[in-house]
């Protein structure tokens, strides 16, 4: 294994699952606002689940989006 080549692909992998997470809840949180669904100072929980099925692993991270 190339460890160097290792860390390379996962933050590659890491970027792409921030930038396209950000984009989707940025545009979720704007969709909820104008609907009336939520208002402006909110506090949404969240999780996000990293599954690598052939490492056997599913972790969960639980956080929130703090809107003010």
């Amino acid at each position: 294994m190339d460890e160097e080549a290792l860390n390379v692909s996962i933050r590659k992998f890491l970027k792409l699952v921030g930038v396209s997470s950000q984009r989707e809840i940025e545009q979720a949180v704007r969709d909820a606002l104008a609907s009336g669904k939520i208002t402006g100072d909110n506090a949404l929980p969240a999780a996000m689940t990293l599954e690598i099925p052939a490492l056997q692993l599913k972790v969960t991270f639980d956080g929130a989006i703090n809107l003010k």
